[in-house]
């Protein structure tokens, strides 16, 4: 397994602005990946500073712990999807902690690696999953599901107006076992009209489906307010309209003081604030980052607070006055 591949962790500096980690502080990062994130946050959090680590993927775990040497005595490392994020804080004391992170995007490591066939620029196997657990690949997928299925597959997570006319070549070309296989299919039935390759929202479908990431991010974001102590910060990182849309939507949610239909003639829901969103809209990259980081360009990072227990009393009395 190589290690060196250049991992430039994206909007670090405004993700330790917004967790200004401290020492003896306890932090969280959800998404360990190459460990970029979490170096940040153990360096400024140093001497006593601790932190949460957790990654579906086996690979990430051994390269994160690399990174962080020298750190790994105030570091806990779980190979573990974090959807299990409250169940692995709590096992490991990690409770009422001070920030947590979610960096939504692909690892580096994961898409230069062809055996584990992110990418559709090498030729490797139509695997996609983060975890090698998991028994749903990419390939079951492309060869087993329908026309009709594979079309809405398409058009749901890439939201790909060729979908229809992809899915058709896909089911034509049958059976696809490789990358550069699926990767010609597509342009060949499509052709090339936009800057992007035309197979990366069918790509970028495939591996949501295939690792349930926007069913497993909606179930861990209701995990994760009970986790911070009053005044933690969240910061989420999200690289596509899809993740981004659920993440704002969540957020709004929590920062509200009431969650009933605009035509309620009066609150019922009985829900109160746990977060407070500042800034309200998303931070995006600067002009230099993504000069030096292109794969940052989509990225946005949405940041809120974990209310103090009075500020939510007050805010629930205050909606429901």
């Amino acid at each position: 397994m190589s290690t060196n591949v250049a991992h430039v962790p994206v909007m670090l500096s405004e993700v330790i602005q917004a967790l200004d980690p401290r020492p003896g502080g306890r932090y969280i990062d959800c998404t360990l990946g190459n460990g970029g994130h979490a170096r940040a946050i153990l360096d400024a959090s140093a001497p006593s500073g601790r932190l949460l680590g957790l990654d579906a993927d086996p690979q990430a775990i051994e390269i994160a712990r690399q990174a962080l040497a020298g750190a790994l005595h105030r570091a806990v490392l779980v190979n573990s999807n974090f959807v299990h994020v409250a169940e692995v804080a709590a096992q490991h004391a990690f409770l009422a902690v001070q920030g947590i992170v979610m960096d939504l995007g692909w690892s580096s490591a994961q898409m230069s690696d062809a055996s584990r066939g992110f990418s559709f620029q090498l030729d490797g196997p139509l695997d996609m999953r983060y975890s090698p657990q998991q028994k749903l690949t990419a390939a079951d997928l492309v060869n087993d599901l329908d026309e009709r299925e594979l079309a809405d597959l398409i058009w749901r997570y890439g939201e790909d107006r060729l979908a229809r006319r992809i899915a058709r070549a896909i089911v034509a070309a049958r059976p696809i076992r490789s990358t550069l296989h699926l990767a010609h299919v597509i342009e060949k039935a499509v052709g090339r009209r936009e800057k992007i390759h035309p197979a990366t929202r069918t790509f970028q479908a495939l591996r949501i489906r295939t690792n349930d990431e926007l069913g497993v991010l909606a179930q861990t974001l209701e995990q994760l307010p009970a986790l911070l102590a009053p005044g933690g910060a969240l910061a989420i990182i999200s690289f596509h309209s899809l993740e981004d849309r659920l993440v704002k939507q969540f957020l709004a949610r929590e920062a509200a003081g009431c969650i009933c239909p605009p035509e309620a003639p009066v609150c019922t829901c009985g829900h109160r604030p746990s977060l407070t969103l500042r800034p309200r809209k998303p931070i995006t990259p600067s002009r230099a980052e993504i000069a030096g980081n292109p794969r940052a360009r989509s990225a946005k990072l949405r940041v809120a607070y974990r209310l103090p227990d009075t500020a939510v009393e007050r805010a629930s009395v205050t909606s429901n006055a």
